[in-house]
């Protein structure tokens, strides 16, 4: 059976009262703060009615309701009002974003996750690209001066490593770009994962003669091959634990505990999103890990070219403020578009 129009104002106002003061909202509240025209006795019968529907709970008898975790997948999925960023927050999210510098895709997801956290005040969680998966496209050696390069490898998921290198004077910039070239050749739309040990010493092998100069190619291949692939960036990791449901200590420590696997939470980002929009949104027990199972987790997948390469999470109490999350996440999934 569906909700009547005023059953869903009323359940609307219940989740935006207590999302905002973390108290039981009782019917005067809602007749004092919200004037829907409705007495508080009617209210107080509708209150009762979304309780005994299970969308509202009553915490203790003598108290107001809070929304259940089906008043929360109700209101997510059917009463939640799309709002907007003011322009400073969206200033702070395209700063992160901006052509000033050859910057590494880790150090832009990297801040990130500490800007999202902060607008949220919740924790961020980022799934960086699966590098192993990405393809190599193209080595870069770019003059700073006479003396020094910046040694840039350019995957199809972005810039993944970067390095200033010491250029030796007796090699010409015909030379240079010789060997540049060479490698992009024999690298080129190889995957990381296939870019192998024996063929980084045939590389090492075929360009003998300037091999100190080339080490740190060689190095930051090796580098790359050994990737941990479970790279999750976490942001505002305590700002979960300043909300008033999670005062238990043995709450806190399991959510800290889990914050250290970082198995465990690429594989919770890995999974397959089901949401309206391009946003998932799980509640409570909704998802997967017990862990996380008094907390909601709202998802969506980000791209670097055409491709989806990362999942973007935030974590919060099941009280959470989803409209803003929301609003955050499609900022920041834009700007990664852009880049």
């Amino acid at each position: 059976m569906g909700l009547s129009a005023r059953k869903m104002e009323i359940l609307r106002a219940v989740v935006t009262d207590y999302v905002k003061t973390a108290q039981p909202v009782g019917s005067r509240t809602i007749a004092r703060r919200y004037k829907m025209g409705f007495s508080p006795a009617t209210i107080r019968n509708e209150m009762a009615d979304l309780e005994e529907m299970g969308y509202l709970l009553q915490p203790h008898t003598s108290a107001g309701r809070i929304p259940s975790q089906k008043g929360y997948r109700y209101y997510v999925d059917e009463l939640m009002q799309e709002i907007q960023l003011d322009d400073d927050e969206k200033k702070s999210i395209h700063g992160i974003f901006s052509y000033e510098k050859i910057r590494e895709v880790e150090d832009i997801i990297r801040q990130a996750s500490k800007l999202v956290s902060s607008l949220t005040n919740y924790t961020s969680l980022i799934l960086g690209p699966r590098l192993k998966k990405s393809a190599f496209k193209q080595l870069q050696i770019m003059p700073i001066d006479r003396q020094r390069g910046l040694l840039v490898l350019v995957a199809d998921t972005g810039v993944i490593k970067n390095k200033v290198i010491n250029l030796p004077q007796a090699l010409s910039q015909g030379e240079l770009d010789r060997i540049v070239t060479y490698l992009n050749r024999r690298l080129e739309g190889l995957t990381i994962d296939r870019i192998t040990a024996r063929l980084i010493r045939e590389l090492r092998r075929d360009l003998y003669y300037h091999i100190n100069f080339l080490e740190a190619t060689f190095t930051l291949l090796e580098e790359s091959l050994a990737e941990d692939e479970s790279r999750v960036f976490l942001g505002g990791t305590t700002n979960i634990f300043n909300q008033p449901e999670f005062g238990n200590i043995e709450k806190v420590k399991s959510l800290l505990m889990l914050f250290e696997q970082h198995s465990l939470l690429a594989n919770l980002l890995s999974r397959p999103l089901t949401g309206v929009d391009g946003i998932t949104i799980k509640i409570g027990r909704e998802n997967i890990l017990e862990e996380v199972q008094e907390c909601s987790l709202v998802m969506t997948t980000y791209c670097l070219g055409k491709e989806v390469v990362g999942t973007i999470g935030i974590l919060g109490p099941t009280r959470m403020e989803y409209s803003r999350v929301v609003a955050v996440l499609q900022q920041v999934v834009g700007q990664f578009e852009r880049l």
